[in-house]
């Protein structure tokens, strides 16, 4: 089952992906595991796509059939006990409309037990601060896949410093093109080589 739901998905075969999913999960299997598995497959599109083999309109409808596969697994994500392990606020920054990478990051936080607001795409600088003023969120996290994205992202780092929430707030970044030169240039505090990695930071800096 675990790797005809990866490779439906990089085939693009949308009922076998649900089908595979409600299966999977009404036998009990990890939700996390499942969402592993569809992060799995559109790794593997997004590098078809990057050699051409596959065009923007199967790239589009990949994305539809994650964003349906995610929504059958999230209910069973949401039954943690306790209090969050901390809050965060993520988007896409403003320019910019890609939205995979950040969907999986959103998810597999939520999956850890974190109280995750997501923003959606073309967020402009000011809807971060806003958010992050009013969930009193520790972490923040900009996506982007486009160059000009990296203005938009040292615009929203200077504008958590204006709002006088620099020091209070560790901001993260992400994106296909991102690295530590894009660090460097946003004055961001990190960035995730990829969604586990994302992860694994929102646990560092949460817990500091």
């Amino acid at each position: 089952m675990a790797d005809s739901i990866t490779d439906a998905l990089i085939e693009l075969e949308e009922d076998d992906v649900l089908s595979g999913v409600e299966a999977a999960l009404g036998e009990g299997a990890d939700p996390v595991g499942l969402v592993e598995q569809l992060r799995e497959g559109m790794s593997v599109i997004g590098k078809r796509f990057e050699d051409k083999e596959y065009y923007l309109s199967e790239l589009i409808m990949s994305a539809e059939i994650f964003k349906e596969a995610i929504a059958l697994i999230e209910p069973h994500l949401s039954g943690s006990v306790g209090d969050p392990l901390g809050t965060v606020v993520i988007g896409t920054v403003k320019g910019d409309i890609h939205d995979i990478g950040k969907n999986i990051v959103t998810t597999l936080l939520r999956c850890e037990g974190y109280d995750v607001t997501d923003l959606g795409v073309d967020v402009p600088a000011e809807s971060f601060v806003d958010k992050a003023r009013e969930t009193g969120a520790r972490l923040v996290a900009l996506s982007g896949l486009l160059t000009p994205a990296f203005d938009e992202m040292k615009a929203t780092v200077q504008a958590m410093a204006d709002a006088g929430l620099r020091s209070q707030v560790k901001i993260i970044i992400g994106g296909g093109p991102v690295n530590q030169a894009v660090v460097d240039y946003s004055g961001a505090d990190d960035w995730g080589k990829d969604a586990a990695h994302a992860v694994r930071l929102a646990g560092q800096y949460c817990s500091m």
